[in-house]
């Protein structure tokens, strides 16, 4: 089925990926139903900074995706379901992992529940690499056994076989897109390259950073959300878990280092005992094997890895935007 000129729910909408996807989604005339995390203060996420124009398009909902009535009133007339809403930060859930249950299980519960009871043709379900944990063989594909390392990547991965399993007793429409690490605009600075720019941008020659060694596979943000628009598209994808990445690693020692040249700053690392995950904790590599999103919906990234952090450095050095962030403060 075509996105286009569809009635649509992003869940966690407010969020760095997800309004990303809604700008693409509003950019295919879609009826967009933001569902954003109920605060007192009636704040939005990022949607608040999108232009007016874009904003009178959206039919914002302030709820929780703990909550299966807001969800199901969410979720009306919908015929596509982008569901993103979750807990990600890995710190943090060592800190408090009960939360991350609630959040990312049971929210993911409530979708497909609600789901089941409504006309909804396509759930994408979003996943993400940290669950196959440190790789087994390269480039991981999506036959890689699942090995959660983390109280976060464990949620997600309970999360995974929930949906899949919805989608093999009761015929829920689920895919599985599994997103390597994103970066781009708007990231929060818990991630490991707004952390390096923000540092710089904030004049600091000296970058604090937990381990160098581990390698990922990173992809611009605006390949991550076409991906996901594809995979809604696909009619061979139902079912399916499917990989979105880049093919490519790289170390995050080599990752400062290119993101310094291009900045053109000098700058020395430092190691910061509490940015260090603990030892059994951490995942040492991530490379992405993306055939399968190639062969079932023709996804394939439109960004390397230079153009992608050129376009992220330009919006976190545009006038304005470091307001957003505190780089002196180790984020969880």
């Amino acid at each position: 089925m075509e996105v286009k000129n569809t009635k649509v729910l992003v869940t966690g909408a407010g969020g760095f990926i997800a309004s990303h996807l809604v700008e693409a989604l509003l950019e295919r005339n879609c009826e967009v139903t933001a569902l954003v995390h109920y605060n007192s203060f009636n704040r939005w996420g990022w949607l608040d900074y999108f232009p007016v124009n874009l904003k009178k398009e959206l039919n914002v909902f302030s709820g929780d995706i703990r909550d299966p009535n807001g969800v199901r009133e969410a979720m009306s007339g919908c015929e596509i379901v982008f569901h993103l809403a979750a807990l990600i930060g890995i710190p943090y859930s060592y800190h408090s992992p009960d939360v991350y249950i609630d959040t990312n299980i049971k929210g993911t519960l409530n979708i497909l529940q609600a789901a089941r009871q409504s006309n909804v043709k396509k759930i994408i379900h979003t996943s993400t690499s940290e669950v196959y944990g440190t790789a087994q063989f390269v480039p991981i594909t999506e036959e890689h056994p699942v090995n959660p390392q983390s109280p976060y990547a464990a949620s997600k991965a309970g999360a995974d076989f929930l949906a899949l399993t919805f989608y093999r007793s009761f015929h829920t429409p689920v895919i599985v897109v599994r997103p390597f690490n994103t970066y781009g605009p708007r990231q929060s600075a818990r991630a490991i390259i707004p952390t390096i720019i923000t540092q710089i941008l904030a004049g600091n020659t000296r970058i604090n950073l937990g381990s160098l060694s581990p390698t990922r596979d990173l992809n611009f943000v605006k390949d991550t959300a076409n991906g996901f628009i594809m995979a809604a598209e696909s009619e061979t994808a139902m079912g399916e878990v499917v990989n979105l990445g880049s093919n490519y690693e790289i170390s995050i020692g080599d990752l400062v280092n290119k993101i310094a040249v291009i900045m053109g700053k000098t700058i020395d690392i430092g190691r910061e005992s509490a940015r260090i995950r603990p030892e059994k904790s951490e995942v040492e590599r991530l490379w992405a094997d993306n055939r399968k999103a190639s062969e079932l919906f023709g996804w394939s990234p439109e960004y390397d890895l230079d153009k992608g952090l050129a376009e992220t450095i330009r919006w976190f050095s545009a006038p304005g935007n470091m307001q957003f962030y505190k780089p002196d403060l180790y984020n969880i």
